[in-house]
């Protein structure tokens, strides 16, 4: 092993133990893989909420948020209903300009949209990026570090499977390689060689 295997290798282990990937998934871990090794394992062997996970943990909160909005966006078509629109539109202005009043604007369209949908959980994870979870007149009360992956990862996996699950393979291939992409232009990790 080279000199920059180390960190590349704790790196991996600790994104997949936050991520709380499935046992299938943790038993394919080995200390001489790469992220982006590993991500692909996980979507050879079909393990894709595993590896939507992994990369959602992975993403810095601003760009997973992107991924999982653009994920929402894709699954909910031309003309969504009012509700989902909404929800998309708050999520990209926090997005666009990530302050205080577009979190909370992303959270109240989100939860009109419904959590349990793409769209919804796209503005859940803008609200858990940061900020408080208390109303605004209330002591802060902090998210937890790893709520705004979850909720990116709720996302993209709703996208996936909510319309013609029978397709949810090739659209989680399309979504994951998406923000493996996001990885790559960001340069989290050093390169495999």
């Amino acid at each position: 092993m080279g000199g920059t295997s180390a960190p590349i290798n704790s790196r991996t282990v600790a994104i997949a133990t936050v991520a709380e990937l499935g046992e299938e998934a943790m038993a394919l871990l080995r200390p001489d893989l790469h992220p982006l090794d590993f991500v692909a394992l996980l979507m050879e062997k079909a393990l894709f909420p595993d590896a939507v996970r992994f990369v959602a943990h992975a993403l810095p909160k601003r760009e997973a948020v992107w991924w999982g909005w653009v994920c929402a966006r894709r699954a909910a078509g031309e003309n969504p209903p009012p509700k989902i629109k909404a929800a998309l539109d708050a999520t990209e202005r926090w997005i666009a300009q990530p302050n205080e009043d577009n979190r909370r604007l992303a959270m109240a369209a989100a939860e009109k949209a419904e959590l349990g949908t793409a769209a919804g959980c796209a503005g859940l994870a803008a609200f858990f990026s940061g900020g408080s979870l208390a109303p605004p007149d209330a002591p802060p009360v902090p998210p937890g570090e790893f709520l705004a992956a979850k909720a990116v990862a709720g996302a993209v996996i709703f996208a996936a499977v909510a319309k013609e699950p029978e397709k949810a393979p090739e659209k989680f291939r399309s979504f994951v390689a998406q923000g493996v992409e996001v990885t790559t232009r960001l340069k989290l990790w050093a390169s495999r060689s």
